[in-house]
């Protein structure tokens, strides 16, 4: 029998294995702008936007002082952070380049435009935001095509002038 998932039905969170709690927090915390929402001792800590109760949990129970894990082994691809808009994105686009920090890519999807990178552990991140439903490219069957194209950089940049 078949079964399909209820529409209303969303990812809540990720929980990440880290290194080291405090080096993540400088990425998650101190450069992407996630608030604290709860520790647990020295081991664990709940992150989050907007005052959810966690939409990334933190933690060194297996993974304390270890080194990241092979990327071309079976795990996590990326966890993908969707910005409210444009200008969003711009804006932590601006933190990341005023900090040094590495990018790995740039893409537009059609769907939405998104900045990659590692966090600290080797751990993916995209970090989008979606396009509106009436801009998704859709071929004469109404099917959805995703595209991989060059992102606009001076063109998102331009978004903090407005």
């Amino acid at each position: 029998m078949s079964y399909t998932i209820p529409s209303g039905t969303r990812i809540g969170h990720v929980h990440l294995k880290v290194s080291d709690i405090e080096k993540a927090l400088g990425f998650y915390k101190d450069l992407l702008g996630f608030q604290i929402m709860q520790r647990y001792g020295s081991q664990a800590v709940f992150i989050s936007a907007g005052n959810y109760h966690h939409h990334i949990g933190l933690n060194t129970w297996y993974s304390k002082d270890k080194t990241p894990a092979p990327k071309n082994q079976p795990g996590l691809f990326h966890t993908a952070i969707l910005y409210p808009s444009r200008k969003e994105l711009a804006v932590v686009l601006k933190r990341l380049l005023d900090a040094n920090y590495p990018l790995t890519g740039f893409s537009d999807h059609g769907v939405s435009e998104a900045i990659y990178l590692d966090d600290p552990d080797g751990n993916g991140v995209e970090l989008y935001w979606d396009k509106p439903h009436e801009q998704w490219p859709f071929d004469e069957e109404g099917n959805l095509q995703m595209v991989t194209e060059h992102l606009d950089i001076p063109s998102l940049l331009a978004e903090l002038e407005k």
